[in-house]
Order: C-alpha cells, then sequence, then structure tokens
C-alpha cells in the first residue's frame, strides 16, 4: 500500500472513532514523585503547565524498570522524568544527532551529567540515525519527528527509520510521537516552514513501518492555535496545538 493510500485509510479509521482517543487518567504516584522532583531545573518547571508532563508520561505508560529510547532528548527537559521514573534498575538511551552542532550535544551532556543520572547513557549519531545498546520498552520523541522531514537537516529515509525504530523496540513495545500539528492534508509540506506536521502523515509513515495505532490524546491540544504559525512565534511558543500518538509493535 502507497503513504497516500494509506494517509487515506487514516481518515476512515478517523471518521470511524477507532482507535479512540484517550481520556487524561490519573498518572501514578512514581510519576507524580518524578515530574515534582525539586532538582529538576526552575526554568524546566516552569514549562510544566503548558506540556503536561505527568499526563503525558502516563499516557505514555512507562513503568520502573523499562528500558527507553529518547530520540533527540535536547536539554534534558523529559530525560531527567524519564530517568527518574525507570530508576536504577531501568535504563536510558539518550539518543542525540550530531547534526544540530556541538551546543546542542553540550546540553544534553549537561543533563546527563547532573548527579542520579548513572542510568542514562549518550548515543551520538546524524539525524535520522542511532544506535540502541539493547532492545527497549519505550520509543520515545518529543516535539522533534517534523524535524526528520527537514531537507536542510538532512534528507533522511523516513521508511527506513520508522523500521529501525521498529527493530530497536522489544515485541509489545511503545512508540511514542509528540508534535506540533500541521493543518490536516498539508503532510510534512510545512515542517521545513512552521516546523509543524500533519498527525495523518505520522501515522501513515509509523503503520508503514508495521507498527499499529493504538491510542491518541487530546491532553496539549490547543485550540486557540490555528495551525498558520510557525512554532516559534511568539505568540504561541510552548503553547502549540499537538497530538500525541502511541504506536505498538506487534
Amino acid at each position: 500500500m502507497t503513504i497516500r493510500a494509506i494517509i487515506a485509510s487514516v481518515f476512515v479509521i478517523a471518521a470511524a472513532g477507532s482507535p479512540a482517543t484517550a481520556a487524561a487518567s490519573a498518572p501514578p504516584s512514581y510519576i507524580i514523585k518524578a515530574v515534582a522532583d525539586p532538582t529538576r531545573p526552575a526554568d524546566d518547571r516552569k514549562l510544566d503547565a503548558d506540556r503536561k508532563p505527568a499526563e503525558v508520561l502516563a499516557f505514555a505508560r512507562i513503568r520502573p524498570g523499562e528500558t527507553v529510547g529518547e530520540y533527540l532528548p535536547g536539554s534534558g527537559y523529559y530525560t531527567r522524568m524519564l530517568s527518574n521514573i525507570v530508576g536504577p534498575k531501568g535504563k536510558i538511551y539518550a539518543l542525540e544527532t550530531t547534526t544540530w552542532g556541538q551546543d546542542n550535544i553540550d546540553a544534553t551532556k549537561k543533563a546527563l551529567a547532573e548527579p542520579g543520572r548513572g542510568n542514562v547513557t549518550l548515543d551520538l549519531a546524524p539525524l535520522g540515525v542511532f544506535h540502541a545498546p539493547a532492545k527497549v520498552d519505550l520509543f520515545w520523541t518529543s516535539d522533534n519527528y517534523h524535524d526528520l522531514h527537514i531537507p536542510k537537516y538532512a534528507n533522511v529515509d523516513m521508511a527506513a527509520f520508522n523500521k529501525r525504530v521498529f527493530d530497536a523496540l522489544k515485541p509489545g513495545g511503545i512508540y511514542l510521537i509528540v508534535d506540533h500539528a500541521a493543518a490536516a492534508g498539508t503532510g510534512a509540506t510545512l515542517s521545513p516552514t512552521l516546523h509543524r506536521i500533519d498527525k495523518a502523515t505520522v501515522i501513515a509513515e509509523v503503520t508503514a513501518a508495521g507498527f499499529k495505532l493504538v491510542g491518541q490524546s487530546d491532553i496539549l491540544r490547543k485550540h486557540a492555535d490555528d495551525h498558520s504559525r510557525t512554532v516559534f512565534d511568539p505568540a504561541i511558543h510552548l503553547k502549540t496545538d499537538q497530538f500525541i500518538l502511541k504506536f505498538r509493535r506487534p
């Protein structure tokens, strides 16, 4: 089946109401504790009201002791919380890119150098490539999937990337994608300019790699965002309309 045909089927699924959009559920105590960690940077905690990390992490169903591949962790906003949740028996693979330069790498390294981050290891590779040392329970990427569609960064083969994610996950493992929503029908055409992507395109690409879409969430919906502005516009920066998609490797 072509990507265009898969996108068409996504709209049919959405119209039928399956899979259902998940309602927010109360986060478990270990997630609440990770978010409330007083050692998290103050600038990170200021973002929590809009990013709603407890609810997003609960939707992903991450648990203590699990192994997580976090793709493009940046300055470690989620890395710290993921590290706290999986604990000493778990593992976080921080899969960062060399494509965006040394400042980005240094920001990631700074987060990983903090006390208590012994369960986090760093991998560096060009955009669209990563090396997970072992199979993971959860592959996580937040606000970066669209970047894989920006040619000035890299010409990423999305089919190959999503197949690499599939192979990195344990059977039954979860692929969690959070990203800035683009207008329906625009595909990835606005990724280079607005840093947005159409949800249907993400679903089409990921399911084409063999994943099953098992959940969506409106936790980060922002109806005031009309999808016409770059996500860096001061009027909507950090307050964009975002979708959350949860896929499972069979």
